[in-house]
């Protein structure tokens, strides 16, 4: 593998496996004490983002030289991005990812990533708040209120204007757990073995 194989995951949007394939591209190189001048750096670190492991984007900006982290400034804008994430600086994620001029390498990689980001806000959202506010709805999503409002309506939720107050529209939980005889039986059984 070569870092073309990056490239070419960039190229066919497979950011799922941008960080894995880093990873295991970043020790061969090393193993093979080859120089690291041309690595990706920043897409690196966007992967593991992208997968939501904050831990491991973490360690491994510690584990890059200082050297490196000052002659990169889309490396450094993407650890803009952890350390708001790190931070639960909501609103700060989406400042930081757009308040930087991307390359052409990281442009769609961003924006996928702030669409993942957007969505798993919504689930937390949804999951944690029965009622909640429009202005606190824009802040998590860093959407404006109207964008915000729209966007929770097309997902279900309803908006009371005098209040400006959203409603959360939990998702059914499905309970196919059926019971039939022959298990209830099984059960039966093993209670009774147990108590004799």
């Amino acid at each position: 593998m070569h870092i073309s194989a990056v490239q070419a995951a960039l190229s066919d949007k497979s950011y799922s496996g941008l960080a894995p394939l880093c990873d295991d591209l970043l020790l061969q190189t090393a193993s093979r004490g080859a120089t690291t001048d041309e690595w990706p750096y920043a897409v690196h670190l966007l992967a593991h983002l992208y997968l939501n492991d904050l831990n491991s984007a973490r360690f491994y900006w510690k584990s890059l030289p200082q050297e490196v982290k000052d002659a990169r400034p889309e490396l450094v804008a993407v650890w803009r991005i952890v350390q708001c994430l790190w931070n639960r600086d909501h609103a700060g994620v989406y400042t930081a990812a757009q308040g930087f001029e991307w390359g052409p390498d990281l442009a769609d990689f961003i924006t996928a990533f702030l669409e993942s980001y957007r969505k798993r806000i919504f689930q937390l959202l949804t999951s944690a708040y029965s009622t909640i506010s429009v202005p606190d709805v824009a802040h998590f999503m860093g959407m404006s209120e109207e964008d915000a409002t729209n966007y929770a309506v097309g997902n279900g939720w309803s908006l009371d204007a005098s209040t400006k107050m959203l409603t959360v529209k939990k998702p059914k939980t499905q309970t196919n757990q059926k019971l039939d005889a022959s298990k209830l039986q099984c059960l039966t059984e093993c209670v009774f073995h147990l108590e004799h």
